[in-house]
């Protein structure tokens, strides 16, 4: 990586002006610095691209060492994702974020689950469920203002997706984040979950392929986000597959997959705010995200909202700013104009990382 003053020059997005960038200090600046190298130009800048939902430390089969986490990291920054919010990871990553080569990770500490209610070895167990605000309170210390519980998982003693949680303790659970100025999010598939993380104030939604017309409409009036991860829900069929002692679990999940797209395009026409999220870490490889903005797009957004909601739209919802003077200097550069077609995503030519370029 090379930290001296850097120029770029090209069409800034959202904007779409043509900009001059001075990188220096790892912060952008619209006035020229001396003896800047020009590293860029003629294309498209972008700020930084970022996954939603995303878990570095986890691997196909469970917790990954911490040097498999750097090889993930890697690798989402390498196909431009420079921020990215891990929703939740069984190890401690905080020695990532002290490494100026890979992407900033906001983390969500350890998922939240009732015992043998989520895949194994993954979730910080809560075995009595009036814990769980006291749980959501070390985790909110823990992490960086994310908290992250399990909302639904299959429960085998009725053979198909149910909640973990009673609506009076997602209650007094998420009031005791926001009191800890934590936002929570929430692992849900299927239908019934919604509702009483919805009137408890959640923050967000992960996957949400069960929302109804109400609880679409709920989230666009209470400006709950919904993180869907399309992608993952195309591995829905396999759960499926694999669930034969549990056919009702089956068939659920076959009809939540057959009407996903459906369901989220409903959320993006109601004005919910979407953002990209490709659930790296299990059975999806990281550096993925385009396949999510391009999902995204075939759900109803346009090419430029699909491409904000992997970028400038995801940075401001985490509190990060896009390509002005004295932002973070986190950019990516395509020759092409990915608004025009989004496989030029899959093909950066610069990545500046903290005002690093990349190599």
């Amino acid at each position: 990586m090379s930290s001296t003053p850097a120029h770029l020059s090209g069409v800034t997005l959202p904007d779409g002006e043509h900009r001059d960038l001075w990188v220096h200090n790892g912060v952008i600046s619209l006035d020229p610095v001396p003896d800047a190298t020009t590293v860029f130009e003629g294309g498209y800048l972008v700020p930084g691209l970022v996954d939603a939902h995303c878990h570095v430390g986890i691997g196909p089969k469970g917790p990954v060492e911490l040097a498999e986490a750097v090889a993930q990291a890697e690798t989402d920054r390498d196909a431009g994702t420079l921020l990215v919010r891990d929703c939740g990871a069984p190890i401690d990553t905080r020695p990532l974020q002290e490494r100026a080569d890979l992407p900033r990770i906001v983390r969500a500490g350890r998922h939240l689950a009732r015992p043998k209610r989520y895949i194994p070895y993954l979730a910080d167990d809560v075995e009595d469920e009036n814990d769980l605000p006291a749980k959501v309170a070390e985790q909110a210390a823990y992490g960086d203002g994310w908290v992250k519980l399990v909302g639904d998982w299959i429960d085998r003693s009725v053979g198909d997706l149910a909640p973990l949680w009673s609506d009076d303790v997602l209650r007094r659970a998420i009031a005791t984040a926001h009191e800890h100025g934590a936002r929570v999010t929430a692992h849900v598939f299927a239908e019934n979950a919604i509702p009483g993380l919805l009137d408890a104030g959640i923050d967000c939604i992960e996957h949400g392929t069960g929302l109804t017309d109400e609880t679409v409409e709920q989230m666009a009036r209470q400006g709950t986000a919904l993180v869907p991860t399309l992608i993952n829900i195309e591995n829905f069929p396999s759960f499926a597959a694999s669930a034969s002692k549990y056919p009702d679990y089956a068939a659920h999940m076959t009809d939540l997959y057959e009407r996903g797209d459906a369901t989220v395009a409903k959320a993006v026409e109601a004005g919910v705010r979407v953002y990209a999220g490709t659930d790296a870490g299990g059975g999806i490889e990281h550096g993925s995200l385009v396949r999510e903005v391009a999902a995204l797009h075939r759900v109803g957004m346009s090419a430029e909202q699909a491409l904000g909601a992997a970028s400038w739209s995801a940075r401001e919802w985490l509190g990060y700013s896009a390509l002005a003077h004295g932002a973070v200097a986190d950019v990516v550069c395509y020759d092409e104009d990915p608004r025009k077609d989004l496989a030029a995503l899959r093909h950066p030519r610069r990545i500046v990382l903290r005002g690093s370029v990349v190599a």
